[in-house]
């Protein structure tokens, strides 16, 4: 049975990841990307489903850190003969891709063992093994190839490689399992020690271009080594996670494959990443969303695969259980077919951010923003599924409309500011349509609120981004009323709902835990309205729901108590990473997107 959510680490290549689990098992890993099927999916099964488990054989205490500033995982056991440490961690992609588990002795003797089940295809396929003249075990299965290489004792065993040892203090035992295409020689041997101190370097060289200081310092920068861990290297792009089909509430059915790459990320993680000084990672995000979004602005999708990809066909897996049995594992995601008027707005608001933020801009930029413009003249008054991709059908979602008033609010002031040519009466005129339709029917005077949709009376968390997208100022008393409203329909136990499911129909039953990104723009919010102690309680809260690591999962279940939704999250981590600034800095990234 798969850990608990907050039970599982992350370490990962830059181009993939894997799922560590508190007591040694790597329940999750896509190998060669993050899209790739699953070749260990324990996670949304059981171990007939792919797991590597690598523990001590008696019983164990054990404790976990990441190594400081690094993404390698350490786990120290204490057993009545002996201590022990595990090393897990994946190399930066070199011509292969590779998992490192190093056992080192540390106080007298440990009894491990170790049980690889490999199972291609999301659990499904057992490949072929067979012993290499050079040492090691290969196993192929169609076009996928893994190959493990160790210095310990291995043998077949009802379709697994297990193995049992020792390690003694001042002993080290190795494992290393690499992936290659089936059709290719076996990828060369890594040496394991070498390895970590590359992996190690190359870490802490990374982290060491953050300079932030005080209070959530470590908090931010394992937030950035996530975010960083949740990027594709090759093109830049940011997956949302790296996992599907966890549940946003255990044993329900809203599970969905997070592999892919957000438009409704891009301003937000680029503001995250420069002002935390990240400006080459800032511009490979950048690049990839316009490489992404190239073609007819009526062709733009919501989200794409990590490299542009458009066809993110969506199918079931029906072999898998799911995550403590919530069905359906899903693979893919129809929502990419979805209109959206609002990730219009994300991206015409991201390239003046990525202006201001220091990164040129090309000829592209401002063709992608004039295409924008002519589109958006045509269909910001059209119905929509909104952000959070509602599958009861279209509807006129205010933050949907707003956003639109963004991307011709950013266009108009660009153009203007940096020369360029443009229709400024024409698209003044629009900008004036958008927001008289946004204020007479998406701003309920009875409840002195803005609502989710026109003419509603439900709310919707994405409201406490008006002021931070400058559509309002943060002390008009139609934001100040539609905070106070959140506060008294969409907070449970002190988080914010990204909205009522009780209430809105979005096609699916009813229930999902407390939405952490949505909790961190309340946190915005209150800097913003002056509230700040409100706003430090509130962040420590948020804070203090990461798991012993660091991590943070899509939403927190209260009544469970745990983190429920894909893990780990970039839209958490991203939340996290902008809210402390706003908390911290003097140029707070929520009035330099709402003054843009």
């Amino acid at each position: 049975m798969a850990g608990r959510i907050e039970d599982y680490a992350l370490i990962g290549d830059c181009e993939t990841a894997a799922l560590v689990c508190r007591d040694g098992s790597i329940d999750w890993l896509c190998w060669p990307r993050f899209d790739s099927d699953a070749l260990f999916a324990a996670l949304l099964g059981d171990e007939a489903n792919g797991r590597w488990a690598l523990a001590p054989t008696g019983p164990a205490r054990s404790s976990r850190r990441y190594q400081d500033d690094t993404l390698v995982l350490e786990t120290a056991y204490e057993t009545e003969s002996g201590a022990a440490t595990v090393i897990d961690f994946m190399p930066p992609r070199g011509t292969a891709s590779d998992v490192v588990r190093l056992v080192r002795g540390d106080r007298g003797s440990v009894a491990f063992s170790t049980e690889l089940v490999l199972r291609f295809g999301y659990g499904r396929i057992a490949p072929w093994v067979s012993r290499l003249d050079s040492g090691g075990l290969r196993a192929v299965a169609g076009p996928d190839m893994v190959v493990l290489r160790t210095d310990v004792a291995t043998r077949g065993e009802g379709m697994k490689t297990v193995a049992e040892f020792e390690v003694a203090a001042g002993e080290t035992r190795w494992f290393v399992l690499t992936y290659g295409p089936s059709h290719l020689p076996p990828p060369r041997p890594v040496r394991p020690h070498a390895a970590l101190e590359h992996t190690q370097a190359f870490w802490r060289r990374w982290t060491s271009r953050c300079a932030v200081q005080g209070r959530w310092a470590e908090a931010i920068r394992r937030s950035l080594i996530t975010l960083k861990a949740l990027t594709y290297a090759p093109s830049g792009g940011v997956v949302a996670a790296a996992t599907t089909s966890l549940p946003e509430a255990v044993g329900g059915v809203r599970n969905w494959d997070y592999r892919f790459c957000w438009i409704r990320d891009a301003t937000l993680t680029l503001l995250a990443l420069m002002t935390a000084g990240y400006h080459d990672e800032a511009r490979a995000w950048r690049d990839w969303l316009l490489r992404a979004v190239a073609g007819r602005p009526a062709d733009m999708q919501i989200m794409y695969g990590i490299t542009g990809e458009r066809r993110l066909m969506e199918w079931e897996p029906g072999w898998l259980a799911g995550y403590e049995n919530s069905r359906p594992v899903r693979v893919g995601n129809a929502a990419h077919a979805q209109i959206q008027l609002d990730v219009y707005g994300e991206l015409a608001d991201a390239l003046p951010q990525a202006r201001r933020g220091g990164l040129p801009a090309g000829e592209q930029d401002w063709h992608v923003q004039r295409a924008l413009m002519d589109h958006l003249e045509q269909v910001w008054n059209q119905p929509d599924n909104g952000i959070w991709e509602v599958r009861g059908g279209a509807q006129h979602f205010t933050f949907s409309k707003v956003m639109a008033w963004v991307a011709v609010d950013r266009a108009l002031k660009d153009f203007r500011t940096y020369g360029q040519d443009g229709d400024f009466d024409r698209w003044q005129a629009v900008r004036q349509a958008i927001k008289a339709d946004v204020l007479a029917h998406g701003f309920n005077t009875e409840k002195n609120s803005f609502t989710q949709v026109f003419g509603g009376e439900a709310l919707d968390a994405s409201l406490l981004l008006l002021a931070e997208v400058g559509f309002i100022e943060a002390d008009d008393p139609r934001f100040v009323g539609t905070v106070a409203a959140v506060e008294r329909e969409l907070m449970r136990d002190g988080l914010v709902m990204r909205y009522d499911t009780l209430r809105a129909d979005d096609g699916l039953p009813a229930g999902e835990g407390m939405f952490l990104a949505c909790s961190f723009w309340l946190v915005n919010a209150y800097v913003l309205l002056g509230r700040r102690d409100d706003a430090v309680v509130l962040f420590e809260r948020l804070v203090g729901l990461a798991n012993d690591l660091g991590l943070l999962a899509e939403e927190y279940d209260t009544a469970l108590q745990r983190q429920v939704g894909n893990f780990p999250q970039a839209f958490s981590h991203i939340g996290l990473i902008n809210a402390a600034f706003n908390l911290t800095r003097s140029a707070r990234p929520a009035e330099q997107r709402a003054k843009a």
